[in-house]
């Protein structure tokens, strides 16, 4: 397993058992608004951090936000192989790049 699916598991593991000191369960009970201006908030950062052009902080603020996007795709009932998927279908639709 690849980095994303230990983390996709993990978050989806999270989704069914919903265990309390959870921080995936904090922010799926808050629902889909938190979870939505969680992933704003992560981009926002990482463009900050971007623009500061603190290679750390890049990192950093990236990770939340890979996180947060993570945590919404799994909770909409999809996978981040359904994002790869549709790279795929846009990079045969050479306009597109």
């Amino acid at each position: 397993k690849n980095t994303i699916e230990k983390v996709s598991s993990i978050i989806r593991n999270r989704i069914e058992k919903m265990p309390n000191k959870s921080y995936v369960t904090k922010i799926l009970k808050k629902g889909k608004v938190k979870i939505a201006n969680k992933v704003g908030e992560e981009a926002v950062e990482t463009i900050s951090a971007f623009l500061y052009q603190d290679k750390n902080e890049i990192l950093e603020e990236s990770a939340d936000l890979i996180f947060h996007l993570l945590i919404l795709l799994e909770s909409s009932d999809l996978k981040f192989d359904d994002v790869l998927k549709k790279l795929e279908e846009r990079i045969k639709h050479d306009w597109y790049w």
